[in-house]
């Protein structure tokens, strides 16, 4: 009988092939199991106290939301939730030298993404984010790849962002990383919190850090 149950909340960004942004980014939020009603709880308290009303989005940060959004960050790292994310340099993806066409190269990212640091005797369940009309098939893509190594993904199911607060902040953390690689100029409201993150993570979230609660992976594509 497995020991732990996590789930992993999973989203994407900058991931298609042709729309002009450097790099592309696939990430999770895990949070243990009996933990989710606690954190889900917790946010929706923040939400009120904010007179926060709709989805926690990173492209919904503005200078009128920075508080919400800043406690929202320092909750994050006052837990013991995880965040990982893979970081791909999309001019250095050769698809033709491997034989394989975009959508085979996005699913061995996302297995590079899913397969760190797998405990063969926890359980875990991986929810993405609802971007197209593949997702359905994706899902079942990825829960075919990964379970012939491990065996250890009891549910992989698509869900709506809307659906889940972890899935949010998964969005708010990826986000940050996103802008801070891929966009000029700068909002100053986002600035502020790509710079709270750096303080939390003594990171320049600019390269690759093996740190197990803020975990990034700049992937060399050879």
């Amino acid at each position: 009988m497995a020991s732990k149950t996590f789930n992993l909340y999973c989203d994407e960004s900058c991931h298609l092939e042709n729309d002009h942004q450097n790099f592309m980014l696939l990430s999770y939020v895990s949070c243990a199991y009996p933990q989710i009603k606690l954190h889900t709880q917790y946010i929706k308290t923040l939400k009120e106290k904010h007179h926060f009303a709709g989805e926690i989005k990173w492209s919904n940060v503005s200078s009128s939301q920075y508080e919400f959004y800043k406690e929202l960050i320092d909750y994050f790292f006052a837990t013991d939730l995880r965040f990982r994310a893979i970081v791909i340099d999309k001019s250095k993806i050769n698809n033709g030298s491997f034989n394989q066409d975009f959508d085979t190269f996005y699913y061995k990212m996302f297995y590079y993404l899913l397969n760190h640091n797998i405990k063969s005797n926890y359980v875990y369940n991986v929810y993405l984010d609802i971007k197209d009309d593949l997702s359905a098939y994706k899902v079942e893509k990825l829960k075919e790849i990964l379970n012939t190594k491990y065996g250890v993904f009891r549910n992989i199911q698509n869900i709506r962002s809307h659906e889940s607060i972890l899935l949010q902040i998964t969005d708010v953390l990826m986000g940050a990383l996103s802008y801070n690689l891929n966009h000029t100029p700068r909002v100053e409201a986002k600035v502020k919190l790509i710079n709270r993150i750096k303080h939390h993570t003594n990171q320049s979230l600019t390269q690759t850090s093996y740190d197990k609660e803020f975990n990034l992976f700049f992937i060399d594509l050879r």
